[in-house]
C-alpha cells in the first residue's frame, strides 16, 4: 500500500508540473498577442473549485511601485481577466481562452458578435503560435530537467566492456541471436558505449549488432521481429549479467552452516551450471527446504559442499552488486556544459520516441498501451528524486509529441486547421469546428478508457 501511494503521489506531482507549465505557455503567448484568457485551472473543477481568485487592481505589485514612485505597469493596473483556481480533480489542467472552440465547448459564447481580445479576432500566425506555445514549453521543460540533472548528477554508468561477464537478454533476444554472456559491441558499426534508451535504441533500428562472445566477435541481424516481440511479451532487452558472488551469508541460513562466505562465486547446483545470479535462482526452484549440491569458485579452487535451502528455494545468500564488482564511469557537467547536453538528450528522447510510434499501429503495440497505472508503475517504489525528475522529464517529451499530433481536440488538431487557413486563407467554420472538436474528445475519451482497459486486464490477468 506504500507503495502505491508513493508511485500514486509522483505521478500526481509529475502531471500537474507537466501540466502547468504545458497551458502556462497558452497562457503567455495569448496575453502576449493581446487575448483573454477566461481562466487557468490546475486540475479539473466539474461543478465547484477548491480554491479561485483573480487578481485586483491593487495588487502588491501596485503597492510596491506606489511605494518606489515607479510607473505602474499596464497589465497590474486593471484588474485581471483572468480567474486562477485549483479543481478537485487530481489530474490535468485547462486554460479557457476567449473566443475559441475548446473543450470547454462553450458555444454560447461563439454565438456574441466577435471581440478584438478573443482568439478568433487575431491573425491565424498569432492564433497558431498560440496553440504551438503548449507543446513547444513541455519540450523546453524536458531540456531544462535533462540540464538540471546533468549539472547536479551528472552521469555514471557501466561501459559493457568493462562488465566482464557481459549480458543477460530476454527471450525475445535470446530467439533474435543473442546468448547469455555477450558483450554488447556496435550498432550498424557505431560503438555501443553502455545501457541507456539511445544504445537500446539503437540496438532495435540497427540491421546487424556485433557482440563479443567467448572472445569471438560475432554479428546478429536484427529484424524487426525483435520490438515487436518484447513488446508481446511485456518484457525488457536485457540488463547487465550479475554473476552468482557471495557477499554474505545470513547467520542462520544453510549458506552459513555451509561455510560459505565473502567472494565465494557460485558455479553449479548439483549438475546444472550456474553463470549469473538469475540462473541460480532458476535452478533452486525444485529444491524446497531440501539438501542440494552447491559448486563454487574459492580463488582459483573449485569446491563443493551441500546446503539446506528454506521454505522459499533459497540458499540464504547475499549477491554482490553489479557496482561493486565492475569499474563504474562517473562524467561530471559545468553548469555551461550541462545546457548542450541536456539539449541532446531531450532532442534524442524526442527522436527515439517519434521513431517508435509506428509500433503503435501494430498489434502487439496497441496491446501494450497503457493508462494512468502503466504510467504510475514508472515511477520509483521509494521517494528518489533523481528517478522522478528522469521520468518527468520524460513523460513531457510524449506530452509534447503526443498534443501536436493532427488529432481534434488536441492541440495538434488546431494547429493542423491553423495551418490548413494559412495555406488556403479559408478559415474552417465554426460549426465545422465543433463538430471535429466533439469528434476528437470522443476519440481521447475512447483512446482513454482503452489504455485504462488494458491496464485493469493486466491486473486482473497477469
Amino acid at each position: 500500500m506504500e507503495t502505491f501511494l508513493i508511485k500514486a503521489l509522483q505521478l500526481m506531482l509529475s502531471l500537474s508540473i507537466l501540466v502547468g507549465f504545458h497551458e502556462f505557455g497558452h497562457y503567455i503567448f495569448a496575453r502576449m498577442f493581446g487575448i483573454r484568457v477566461e481562466r487557468f485551472f490546475l486540475f479539473f473543477d466539474y461543478k465547484f473549485a477548491l480554491l479561485s481568485f483573480k487578481r485586483e487592481a491593487k495588487s502588491l505589485v501596485v503597492k510596491v511601485c506606489d511605494k518606489l514612485q515607479f510607473d505602474i505597469p499596464m497589465w497590474a493596473a486593471k484588474p485581471s481577466d483572468t480567474e486562477f483556481g485549483v479543481g478537485w480533480i487530481p489530474f490535468g489542467g485547462y486554460v479557457k481562452i476567449a473566443g475559441m472552440i475548446d473543450e470547454s465547448m462553450d458555444l454560447e459564447q461563439m454565438k456574441q458578435p466577435m471581440q478584438p481580445w478573443e482568439f478568433r479576432a487575431k491573425p491565424a500566425w498569432q492564433r497558431l503560435l498560440v496553440m504551438i506555445a503548449g507543446v513547444l514549453f513541455n519540450f523546453i521543460l524536458a531540456i531544462i530537467i535533462y540540464s538540471c540533472i546533468t549539472f547536479k548528477w551528472g552521469e555514471t554508468y557501466l561501459p559493457f566492456e568493462n562488465a566482464k561477464d557481459g549480458m543477460e537478454f530476454s527471450q525475445p533476444a535470446l530467439d533474435a541471436g543473442f546468448r547469455n554472456g555477450d558483450i554488447l559491441l556496435t550498432a550498424d558499426g557505431e560503438k555501443l558505449e553502455y545501457l541507456s534508451n539511445e544504445s537500446l535504441h539503437a540496438i532495435i533500428e540497427a540491421q546487424e549488432v556485433t557482440v563479443l562472445r567467448d572472445g569471438v566477435i560475432v554479428p546478429i541481424t536484427i529484424n524487426d521481429s525483435l520490438m515487436l516481440n518484447i513488446m508481446k511479451q511485456n518484457t525488457f532487452f536485457a540488463t547487465y549479467r550479475v554473476p552468482a558472488i557471495v557477499k554474505t551469508a545470513e547467520e542462520g541460513t544453510g549458506a552459513f552452516a555451509a561455510g560459505l562466505t565473502t567472494g565465494d562465486r557460485i558455479v553449479s547446483i548439483d549438475t546444472t551450471a550456474i553463470g549469473s545470479f538469475s540462473e541460480l535462482t532458476t535452478a533452486l526452484q525444485p529444491y524446497k527446504s531440501q539438501m542440494v549440491n552447491v559448486g563454487y569458485l574459492r580463488g582459483d579452487s573449485l569446491m563443493t559442499t551441500a546446503v539446506m535451502t528454506d521454505s522459499l528455494c533459497r540458499l540464504g545468500i547475499n549477491i554482490t552488486p553489479v557496482n561493486e564488482l565492475y569499474t563504474l564511469v562517473t562524467k561530471k557537467y559545468t553548469f555551461w556544459e550541462a545546457i548542450p547536453r541536456g539539449i541532446e538528450i531531450g532532442v534524442s528522447r524526442l527522436t527515439n520516441y517519434v521513431s517508435d510510434f509506428k509500433y503503435v499501429f501494430t498489434k502487439e503495440g496497441a496491446q501494450s498501451l497503457g493508462g494512468f497505472g502503466s504510467i504510475g508503475s514508472l515511477f520509483a517504489p521509494k521517494w528518489d528524486w533523481y528517478s522522478f525528475w528522469n521520468m518527468t522529464a520524460f513523460l513531457s517529451v510524449i506530452l509534447a509529441f503526443m498534443n501536436i499530433l493532427p488529432i481534434p481536440a488536441l492541440d495538434g488538431g488546431h494547429v493542423f486547421f491553423l495551418l490548413y487557413e494559412v495555406i488556403t486563407r479559408r478559415k474552417p467554420s465554426d460549426k465545422f469546428m465543433e463538430i471535429a472538436q466533439t469528434v476528437g474528445l470522443f476519440l481521447l475519451f475512447g483512446l482513454l478508457i482503452y489504455a485504462n482497459g488494458n491496464d485493469l486486464i493486466k491486473f486482473i490477468f497477469i
